[in-house]
């Protein structure tokens, strides 16, 4: 899996992130989703990585992705900020797996 970070969207995350200890994850949420293919890509800051994460070195530092995860998202993948809404977008060359994706700090 490859995953690019665009310069805006490395800018944002790491505004995000400032003086904050934790991993990145791309995550796959299914938490109220139903079922597991509804789900929900989403950023997540943590503070722990769980045993099954898998590290993706980015040009913004790694992402880690759960590997019971990856076959619901594409080999290639791009990160990208949108100023409009204010919010991250993850794509890929065929698709938006989530055009309007979410940043939650769970290092709190």
């Amino acid at each position: 899996m490859e995953i690019t970070v665009t310069e805006t969207a490395a800018e944002k995350l790491s505004e995000r992130m400032a003086g904050k200890d934790g991993f990145l994850k791309l995550k796959y949420d299914i938490d109220g989703c139903g079922c597991v293919v509804s789900g929900v890509a989403a950023l997540w800051l943590v503070g722990e990585l769980d045993e099954g994460d898998r590290e993706i070195s980015t040009s913004a530092g790694s992402i880690y992705v759960e590997k019971s995860k990856e076959v619901f998202l594409d080999e290639n993948l791009k990160i990208d900020f949108l100023e409009k809404a204010n919010c991250f977008q993850l794509k890929s060359p065929n698709q938006y797996l989530n055009p309007r994706m979410s940043f939650f700090d769970k290092t709190k």
